[in-house]
């Protein structure tokens, strides 16, 4: 496997849409090895938001969209961090000690912000610069979470984050309701995360954005993720339309 910091799938159409999903992978480059933990924490959510690639990219390809994955897992570096953020190398996740990261000094950082974070949000300015030249660039993340979270289960089957620009998550939220999700409004997380991925890339540009957190019991296998993605498909169309719709009301 190439040791590039990400997956770049080209656009086949002029589409304002980019897609995103900076934990795509459970792999690791050459070098790491397994980071000194058991083999089977890999498949567990600690190291990769299980289905969210899958996902991505059909809802790429139905588009004709670019998309942006990132490589590696997040136990590597997390590329929805900013540089300075100190959980940028976690040693410490979900009750596991990550013995690769725990001795991590600031040159090893500094080395992996380099040779992974650097180049993956590197493709993700040069993306949303070529889609400038042809409409305004709608950023699209796509991430997962675990169906309980110790021991208490989360009843939303797609969350919803957002900062302060609700352009797309508001009418994305009530066309999820509408559709018939459990959905969640900055839940499970919160969008507002100065340095992430969509602060970096859409806030500071004005960009609208929305970040779509899916539960894992949904896309955990490659079965499940399709049908989830071409669920999603129309739901995206009409929030879209309906935020285009309230730009034009406004302009």
């Amino acid at each position: 496997m190439t040791d590039t910091a990400f997956e770049a799938v080209p656009a086949s159409t002029d589409t304002g849409l980019l897609f995103l999903c900076d934990h795509a992978s459970n792999a690791l480059p050459s070098g790491y090895g397994n980071l000194g933990l058991d083999e089977g924490l890999f498949a567990t959510h600690i190291a990769w938001d299980i289905g969210a690639a899958h996902v991505t990219r059909h809802l790429a390809a139905a588009y004709g969209a670019a998309a942006v994955l990132g490589r590696w897992s997040r136990l590597l570096i997390d590329l929805n961090r900013g540089a300075d953020d100190p959980t940028l190398v976690m040693k410490l996740s979900d009750g596991s000690i990550i013995p690769g990261n725990r001795h991590a000094q600031a040159g090893e950082i500094a080395r992996r912000i380099e040779q992974f974070h650097a180049p993956y949000h590197g493709e993700i300015a040069r993306q949303a610069a070529r889609i400038e030249n042809l409409a305004v660039p709608v950023l699209v993340s796509m991430h997962s979470f675990t169906p309980s979270w110790k021991g208490h289960p989360r009843g939303w089957e797609v969350g919803v984050l957002h900062d302060r620009d609700m352009r797309l998550a508001a009418p994305l939220m009530a066309r999820l309701a509408q559709a018939g999700f459990t959905v969640g409004d900055n839940e499970p997380y919160s969008g507002a995360l100065e340095g992430d991925t969509l602060y970096t890339h859409g806030t500071r540009f004005g960009r609208p954005h929305v970040l779509i957190e899916i539960r894992q019991d949904l896309v955990g296998d490659a079965g499940r993720a399709a049908a989830c993605a071409a669920r999603l498909k129309p739901i995206l169309d009409a929030a879209l339309q309906d935020m285009e719709d309230a730009n034009g009301r406004q302009d």
